[in-house]
């Protein structure tokens, strides 16, 4: 199970706090878990969030792994090409939205994303072990456009099936299965 001596960095997407969400519920679990504040849609700032997510990490005392969802896993890599990741032990990216199609109604445009630094998503390999968790049918991340986004950060694929957006609207408040990813990090080599 986790170590205790790592402190787990979860990093929302664009919505704000749900108390039924899979993070929400990992943080009640685990004794080190910083999160980084949800700023909601209505803040569609990733300058904001990647701001967030430095502080988060330069506030924990150890080794850090960072658990990210949807929109969560873009700030991550963008932190990562912006910022020292010399505290990062590995990434789980949840997940990720490819923004390459409209998002549904209640998410900002494309257009406003791409006015606040959200686009062009950075394709650079990551500077630490990560694994892509991956939705087979997930309304915001279509599985081949995010197969080649896990290749370019250098991530490890991992196919959760038919889980839409892996959310409580997809009937995920719990999600079992975050625990071994987490722990399999802890094995993984950083990349060469």
């Amino acid at each position: 199970m986790t170590d205790v001596a790592d402190v787990i960095v979860t990093v929302p997407g664009l919505r704000g706090h749900v108390d039924e969400h899979w993070q929400t519920r990992l943080a009640a679990t685990l004794p080190n878990v910083r999160s980084v504040q949800p700023l909601g849609r209505e803040n569609p700032s990733l300058d904001d969030r990647v701001a967030a997510l430095q502080d988060a990490v330069a506030a924990a005392g150890g080794p850090v792994i960072i658990v990210a969802h949807s929109a969560g896993a873009l700030v991550t890599v963008h932190w990562a090409a912006r910022h020292d990741t010399g505290k990062v032990r590995g990434a789980l990216l949840a997940t990720p939205p490819d923004l390459a199609l409209p998002l549904p109604a209640e998410y900002p445009s494309l257009h406003t994303l791409r006015e606040h630094g959200w686009v062009p998503i950075p394709r650079q390999r990551l500077p630490f072990p990560s694994i892509v968790a991956a939705s087979a049918d997930d309304p915001l991340g279509e599985p081949g456009r995010v197969r080649a986004l896990a290749a370019a950060w250098g991530s490890c694929w991992h196919g959760l099936g038919r889980v839409g957006h892996l959310n409580p609207a997809s009937g995920y408040g719990e999600w079992p299965g975050v625990h071994p990813l987490i722990d399999e990090l802890r094995t993984m080599e950083a990349p060469r």
